[in-house]
């Protein structure tokens, strides 16, 4: 048995509560901007985020809805992505707030900042990830904008590598889940892909 929903004859929100549900874990992009005149810096998470491209390397993410995020990338031309880690869990959720227009999410929240490299916007100190990007283009779909960002620089704290690559285990990164409910790494299964020349039959059958 299955239920059937028709997103035509549903209202939005309660659309968006079942995509969101079911479209899990998502990965949290942490993003800090700056206003157009330097004297405020964002924060903001968003949970509709992903890599676009590897050459060049581009990141996206959506904002839903007009909000400082987006307002400042589309002024500015750059963002950070930060990732937002499990010992951050209360503060991430702090800069979720609705805060009004021009009232800084690092100082609200009481969130360190450190200089970025390659862009303006500063990154999150305590973070041990960061995505320098310059913006690649926008897509307006909906009531939603699809930010492209180009990947200019990348930094990753050394207590996180293990042999020069990110450990999962020590990034300990959140996601979103449907409601208000979150995700934990928990248990990290490892398999091989499969070249043809080595395929034996499907899984079940081996």
């Amino acid at each position: 048995m299955r239920t059937d929903f028709d997103p035509a004859a549903m209202p939005r929100n309660e659309f968006y509560k079942l995509l969101t549900a079911v479209v899990v874990p998502r990965p949290i992009a942490w993003v800090s901007t700056i206003s157009p005149d330097g004297a405020s810096a964002n924060l903001a998470p968003h949970s509709f985020f992903t890599i676009a491209s590897v050459a060049p390397p581009v990141v996206q993410f959506s904002s839903v809805g007009r909000k400082d995020t987006l307002r400042n990338v589309e002024a500015t031309g750059q963002f950070v992505v930060n990732l937002a880690p499990e010992g951050l869990f209360g503060q991430i959720n702090d800069t979720g707030t609705d805060f009004p227009h021009g009232v800084s999410e690092f100082e609200a929240a009481g969130i360190d900042t450190e200089p970025s490299l390659r862009v303006k916007p500063p990154r999150v100190a305590a973070s041990p990830v960061a995505l320098e990007c310059e913006v690649h283009s926008t897509l307006g779909i909906g009531d939603s904008t699809v930010v492209f960002g180009r990947v200019v620089h990348a930094v990753v704290a050394q207590d996180v590598l293990v042999d020069g690559h990110p450990e999962i285990s020590r990034l300990k990164p959140l996601s979103r889940l449907g409601k208000d409910e979150w995700g934990t790494v928990g248990e990290v299964r490892e398999i091989s892909r499969i070249r043809h020349a080595d395929w034996r039959g499907p899984a079940g059958d081996r």
